[in-house]
């Protein structure tokens, strides 16, 4: 028998200084019984780092040809594919011809070095994606803040992003690899 997904609520609550965009947003989330806690809560940061009242998790882990998180507009294009790990070229190249913007949110420490050095190059031709990167010592400490109900306050600046659920207190220093600023 297959194990069933995990549901998880979070009440997020957004101050992105960078884009003047302050809401709230309560989230439901399916963790895939093979997603850790920290891949979760990276996907609620990246919810925060693009907030926008049409960004919607997809299946993700249980579909190939989905991302994490993508924002439609209301044609039903995608303006904005946002993958978290270390994808290949191939699904690079796939992301970039279905949205209008990708985004890949590195996480993981040597295995992102790695993996840059080999996609580095590769991606030069794709003016419309960008590459970020999340310390991995900084992305370990989000899976203590998982709980099935959560409420979540996370401020971005500059490229930091603070977050606070109860009395813990996170830092995420996002490295930019490739492309604009998000």
């Amino acid at each position: 028998m297959a194990l069933k997904a995990t549901i998880f609520k979070c009440d997020l609550n957004v101050s992105d200084l960078n884009r003047h965009h302050y809401a709230q947003y309560p989230l439901t989330l399916a963790r895939h019984p093979s997603e850790t806690d920290e891949r979760m809560m990276l996907r609620i940061v990246a919810f925060a780092l693009f907030a926008d009242e049409q960004l919607a998790f997809t299946k993700g882990l249980s579909a190939q040809d989905e991302p994490d998180l993508w924002l439609k507009n209301y044609a039903g294009e995608t303006e904005l594919w946002l993958e978290l790990g270390t994808p290949d070229e191939k699904r690079i190249r796939q992301a970039c011809s279905k949205a209008k913007q990708v985004v890949i949110l590195g996480y993981g420490g040597r295995t992102v070095d790695i993996w840059w050095q080999a996609m580095e190059k590769q991606v030069q031709r794709f003016e419309h994606l960008q590459v970020l990167n999340i310390d991995a010592t900084q992305s370990k400490n989000l899976a203590a803040l998982a709980e099935k109900s959560m409420d979540i306050q996370i401020t971005i600046q500059d490229e930091q992003v603070f977050i606070s659920a109860g009395a813990e207190n996170i830092s995420l220093d996002i490295q930019r690899l490739y492309g604009s600023a998000f």
